[in-house]
């Protein structure tokens, strides 16, 4: 089972056989599907499920944090099942390619108070852009 499929179930999540698609679809590590492309995914595994349910599953994933919704730059909303460990993302600026990387030291820290405007900052979101070796090599 996925660990997006045990901790839905942890939670009581109702499964039906279409959100079960969707989780499945979106297990696995660095996935930064659009919703199309889940949608794609989970016809081929349950051809009834429609667009508007794959939506709606996603917007519900997203509001119970087992999900997050990244928007890296004009291109469509993906989806990240890598909710619950702390990352940032590398984009290849040519291709969209997203990968989920674990830099150490602390970003939160790296903000100097002058610099807050009397904020109290909660999180940080980093981006790093680059050119992926696939396009590279193109």
């Amino acid at each position: 089972m996925s660990d997006l499929l045990e901790r839905l179930r942890g939670r009581g999540w109702r499964m039906t056989a279409q959100r079960r698609v969707v989780a499945e679809v979106l297990d696995g590590e660095h996935v930064h599907l659009t919703a199309d492309e889940v949608h794609a995914r989970a016809v081929d595994k349950l051809p009834e499920i429609s667009r508007a349910t794959v939506y709606n599953t996603l917007g519900e994933l997203v509001t119970l944090g087992e999900v997050l919704e990244v928007a890296t730059d004009k291109r469509a909303k993906r989806y990240d099942p890598n909710a619950h460990r702390p990352h940032h993302h590398l984009v290849c600026a040519q291709c969209g390619a997203i990968r989920d990387v674990h830099p150490t030291g602390n970003p939160l820290a790296d903000l100097p108070d002058s610099e807050r405007f009397g904020f109290t900052v909660s999180d940080v979101e980093v981006t790093y852009r680059g050119t992926c070796p696939n396009c590279a090599a193109a």
